[in-house]
């Protein structure tokens, strides 16, 4: 940097040997300067120091940042503990890691330069600037700051998104400033961290990307304790594209529509009327339109009537039924914990809340300011399922707010900005929260989590969450606030603050998303946080801000949602379009859920379900608990839902729910059981279709309307009765065989 003619060095706190020789020559120059330009920064532990160490590397995981440290020398976990971190570097070993009379022979600097033997590399060289600080910091004394230094409090990274079209010629360079609580600002391009998650993003060690392959990736910009995500794309050169659709007006499909052009993709087509109402019916209601009410549909000359048929849909009982089985999956409605009757309870007024529309922020404040019987108040069973604070804190967070602590367990979040403080902080808001076993018989007395009988949950007087770190009680504080809260209010101040959290509407938002799109805006669901952001992140913002305007109302999401362009496209998609997985070109066929996947091979083959201990006819979406755990007690049905993901509700997440396709899944749709029942059943679909029609074509025509919302094509139907005709075991055999085939279908197993 020019400075009265002469140069320093940004990367390092010294003058340049240039400058020194000049000062050195020329006394009148040197008088003619302002001493205060040439003022040295001070060298800070808390700041420079551990900052060298996460960009050099030896604070991370695969270093000295392990939990058994590298080579008997262990650093803390990102620069979590400086304090620890100053014994490890200043006192173990005997102090060789520094020499205080001769600052290069330090440990600490041979080791990082490769002077001595290095198992982790070079990490710097004797002229950079981490290698003059750390020698500065150590000629020192190598002590903690006598003062802190000002705290690090925002951290801006240039660009935030960056888009290449084509290979990179070019270094694509990243800006990154620091602004500290004292009003200074820094640029800390060179001394931040870059990390990025995709290995063919080869960076520099200022951040500079170097080489990528094509795709989007995030790399995360760190610098102490901030961090902030950086997207970038690489889009293969397409120099015949041409956007040729307009961006529309409407919220969803100005957002997408953007994005897709700037990505160089295409939105695929609306997708036809049959596939639009069978999406409508397996997303909302868990089951397959009527061959009647698809001919209705089809019938229906109404400019709007896709958005009527949302609207008629919403109402029906089956709604509030499949939507009381994701919250009964993220709230662990299962049998074991609590009980067949409290887990009925619970389940029952799920669906009562989800049929009377009533509000998510009031359907959250209930369950979390729940207390009294499991019996007589039903939301106080969530407190009965998690039932310890650590639990509870955990589940509050990660169902209403999307935030994993976990990590926080052990150490400071290496993704996230939750500290060991927060977390056992955090899980006191909830120490005070108790129960009272009532009597419990239990069938299993060598089952300690197994309860049987009412509970009391209530408010006692005292309780406590130890801090491992500090060796005392956790102070009771809100996730992320500074100051704790007033005790005898944890849970109605709770549920008050929770649905007041802008990441609130946003986690509900991205849930409703995700089951109609088949993928969160922010993937997975439940994971906020600023290194793993939103794919659109404006378009999240206005759909929680709408929501929240219209009284958090789930219904009107959806009719946002289903409404949309980017809802309706065809799953067909443009050429250039085939590998997008995470920009909603087109739709992404999923393979059904377990429970709505055996409702419809009952529904279409007119078979009912019995399931032990429930009436004939119940659909296993209707079933209050989770997969049964009771071993050697497993029906057919249990088999087939424990086989398509039906999860056990052991966990407080929607990643418990199994949706990857296995061999199997493909046994049991070819061989199994349950197929088999359904096909060969006396009463089943085909015996009234025998009686009701003799024509074969017509009988073809019913069986593929009824199981995959559609005629047969012409070749389907010239197949099919040339196979029925000249079937040898008879019509019935025959039309089994294509029962059988239209049930292991793509389209009828996938929702596309």
């Amino acid at each position: 940097l020019p400075v009265h003619g002469f140069y320093l060095d940004p990367t390092w706190n010294h003058p340049t040997p240039a400058l020194t020789h000049s000062l050195a020559s020329s006394p009148k120059a040197a008088a003619a300067i302002d001493p205060d330009d040439f003022k040295v920064p001070p060298v800070y532990y808390r700041r420079d120091i551990v900052q060298i160490l996460s960009k050099a590397g030896c604070n991370a995981g695969p270093c000295h940042g392990n939990a058994n440290g590298k080579g008997g020398f262990k650093l803390s976990l990102r620069g979590e503990d400086p304090d620890g971190d100053l014994v490890a570097l200043t006192q173990d070993q005997a102090g060789r890691r520094v020499h205080l009379f001769h600052p290069d022979l330090s440990l600490l600097l041979l080791k990082a330069t490769t002077a001595l033997a290095h198992e982790g590399g070079q990490r710097f060289t004797q002229d950079s600037s981490e290698y003059h600080n750390l020698k500065t910091w150590i000629a020192a004394g190598a002590t903690d700051d006598p003062t802190p230094p000002p705290a690090p409090i925002e951290l801006e990274v240039v660009p935030r998104e960056f888009v290449q079209i084509g290979p990179i010629t070019d270094p694509i360079a990243i800006r990154a400033e620091v602004v500290f609580a004292d009003g200074t600002r820094r640029d800390i391009t060179r001394e931040a961290v870059y990390e990025s998650t995709d290995p063919s993003l080869v960076l520099a060690h200022d951040g500079k990307i170097l080489e990528g392959s094509v795709g989007e990736t995030t790399l995360l910009v760190r610098y102490l304790n901030l961090q902030q995500p950086v997207r970038f794309a690489l889009i293969p050169e397409q120099p015949d594209f041409a956007w040729t659709q307009p961006i529309p007006d409407q919220l969803i499909d100005r957002h997408i529509f953007e994005k897709l052009r700037d990505r160089h993709l295409l939105a695929a087509e609306l997708c036809s009327d049959e596939v639009f109402l069978r999406r409508i019916s397996l997303d909302l209601l868990g089951l397959l339109p009527t061959t009647n009410e698809t001919q209705r549909f089809l019938e229906d000359s109404r400019p709007d009537k896709r958005a009527r048929w949302v609207d008629d849909w919403l109402e029906r009982p089956e709604f509030a039924d499949f939507w009381a089985l994701k919250w009964a999956d993220l709230l662990r409605v299962e049998e074991r914990t609590l009980d067949r009757k409290g887990m009925e309870i619970f389940h029952r007024w799920l669906r009562q809340a989800l049929a009377s529309n009533l509000p998510m922020d009031q359907f959250v404040r209930e369950i979390v300011s729940a207390k009294g019987s499991t019996y007589t108040q039903p939301p106080a069973n969530f407190y009965r399922a998690n039932r310890t604070p650590i639990d509870r804190g955990l589940a509050v967070a990660q169902v209403f707010l999307g935030t994993r602590l976990n990590c926080a367990e052990c150490h400071n979040h290496p993704f996230d900005r939750w500290s060991q403080d927060d977390y056992h902080d955090w899980a006191a808001v909830f120490s005070r929260v108790n129960y009272k076993v009532l009597r419990n018989d239990r069938r299993d007395n060598n089952d300690s989590h197994e309860f049987k009988g009412e509970q009391i949950v209530y408010l006692a007087a005292e309780g406590k969450v130890n801090n491992p770190r500090l060796q005392k009680p956790a102070t009771p504080r809100f996730l992320g606030e500074t100051e704790p809260i007033v005790q005898h209010q944890e849970l109605d101040a709770l549920a008050e603050w929770l649905v007041a959290q802008p990441n609130f509407a946003q986690v509900q938002v991205n849930r409703i998303w995700a089951h109609l799109m088949g993928r969160g805006l922010v993937d997975p669901v439940d994971d906020f946080r600023a290194t793993n952001p939103a794919s659109h992140p404006a378009l999240l913002q206005e759909l929680a801000a709408a929501f929240k305007a219209n009284g958090h109302d789930l219904r009107y999401v959806i009719r946002l949602i289903t409404g949309s362009w980017t809802y309706q496209m065809s799953s067909t998609p443009h050429p250039e379009n085939y590998a997008d997985d995470i920009h909603y070109s087109h739709t992404l066929p999923r393979r059904l859920a377990a429970e709505p996947l055996l409702d419809i091979q009952r529904q279409v083959t007119r078979v009912p379900l019995n399931i032990r201990s429930y009436p004939t006819g119940l659909r296993s979406v209707q079933m209050p608990g989770g997969l049964s755990q009771r071993r050697g007690h497993k029906t057919d049905v249990d088999s087939f839902l424990e086989v398509f993901g039906k999860p056990p509700r052991l966990l407080t997440c929607d990643c418990e729910r199994a949706t990857d396709t296995t061999m199997a899944q493909a046994f049991y749709l070819i061989n199994g059981p349950t197929i088999h029942e359904v096909v060969q059943h006396p009463k089943n679909i085909l015996s009234q279709l025998l009686i009701d029609e003799t024509d074969p074509t017509s009988i073809i025509e019913t069986l593929y309307w009824t199981t995959l919302t559609r005629a047969p094509s012409a070749l389907e139907l010239e197949k099919t009765v040339a196979h029925l005709n000249h079937s040898q075991d008879g019509l019935r055999p025959a039309l089994e065989d294509l029962l059988w085939s239209l049930l292991n279908a793509k389209e009828f197993i996938l929702r596309h």
